[in-house]
């Protein structure tokens, strides 16, 4: 009898690992392959090797740029590293990128691990950059203000709370508002690791301001870029494993209101909007566990995708770019400029195309 129950007891958890692993491995879409699509007009940009994984470009051509993200589980060329914010101007006939110094007294510059970044513009025109870092694998937003004659940030402040504790992306609604989401729910890297395996769906996304904190849309099979409409009346969210472009209206109260989904045939990633046509371009993973479990002889490809009228019933789908690891390794966003175009990568280079 205590036989049969041991074989009972292993057939239920070898069918109950069958069963989660053919589950993970779609949600990875690992047996994806990458059909080309080229742009006539790219190069790799020069000083960048530790990866762009996000960007944001201000309305007059500057882009911000984060790399030398270390993230537990994903390669890193540096690991000892500590992370930089790249500044690069798309107005330039041949751009190139220059390391913004960072200053502030109460700034650990060495502890840097810069991960989501978002910009928020005051009614004075200064430039505030809020940046994602995960110093020592903790959670924390660091606040910049920009200082363009000098080509630096001058951090301000630490941002820290327990309803952010695995941070990936953010996007500003104010100098220390914003909208952020945790691409996990537990912080032990074993959990973590499990919640990952089992699709547990329960990262979420937080609203933060100085004097109010709060969960505002939860659900997600790890919660990963998030942005906003021009009008500032929308947010998406992109949902990495369930291949999905979430659709939220934002109320007067910071409430969101789910509107829709949008299904994906590929891990997406960061999301960018144009503020001229409200376009939402995202970078994508073809192949998820080709990030996970990196192989330099069969390196993760890119894909970037083009999203035109997301509000209509049938929204324009475009895949703009996309290759299987010869150029880039894994790409995590891209965002247009006037006929130009930047591809950032998790922790390899990143691209620069003219259309």
């Amino acid at each position: 009898m205590a036989k049969l129950l041991v074989l009972t007891l292993l057939g239920l958890g070898l069918a109950f690992f069958r069963d989660y692993r053919s589950s993970y491995l779609a949600r990875m879409n690992a047996s994806r392959e990458v059909k080309s699509v080229e742009l006539p007009n790219c190069k790799l940009t020069k000083g960048i090797e530790t990866g762009a994984e996000d960007l944001e470009i201000l309305p007059n051509g500057l882009a911000f740029i984060s790399s030398g993200l270390r993230y537990p589980g994903v390669k890193s060329f540096e690991p000892d590293k500590p992370g930089k914010i790249l500044l690069m101007d798309l107005n330039k006939e041949d751009p190139t990128v220059l390391e913004l110094k960072m200053t502030g007294s109460n700034f650990d510059a060495s502890s840097f691990n810069p991960h989501g970044i978002s910009t928020f513009t005051d009614e004075d025109n200064t430039v505030y950059l809020l940046v994602v870092s995960h110093p020592d694998v903790k959670s924390t937003v660091e606040l910049f203000k920009f200082q363009e004659e000098e080509k630096s940030l001058l951090h301000l402040k630490t941002i820290k709370h327990e309803l952010l504790p695995n941070l990936n992306d953010l996007v500003a609604v104010g100098r220390e508002h914003f909208y952020a989401t945790n691409d996990h729910y537990f912080v032990d890297q074993y959990m973590r690791s499990w919640e990952l395996y089992l699709g547990l769906a329960w990262s979420n996304v937080v609203y933060y301001s100085p004097d109010d904190v709060r969960v505002v849309a939860s659900g997600f099979d790890f919660a990963n870029g998030i942005s906003m409409s021009p009008d500032r009346k929308y947010v998406y969210i992109a949902e990495l494993l369930a291949h999905k472009i979430h659709v939220y209206e934002k109320h007067a109260n910071w409430t969101l209101t789910p509107l829709k989904s949008l299904d994906c045939d590929t891990l997406v990633d960061n999301i960018s909007v144009d503020p001229v046509t409200g376009d939402l371009w995202v970078g994508c993973h073809p192949n998820g566990m080709k990030i996970f479990s990196y192989d330099p002889e069969n390196p993760p490809g890119s894909e970037v995708l083009q999203i035109q009228n997301i509000l209509a019933e049938e929204p324009k789908v475009t895949v703009v770019y996309a290759e299987d690891g010869k150029v880039l390794h894994g790409s995590t966003v891209a965002s247009v400029y006037k006929g130009k175009m930047l591809v950032g990568t998790v922790f390899q280079k990143a691209l620069y195309c003219e259309f």
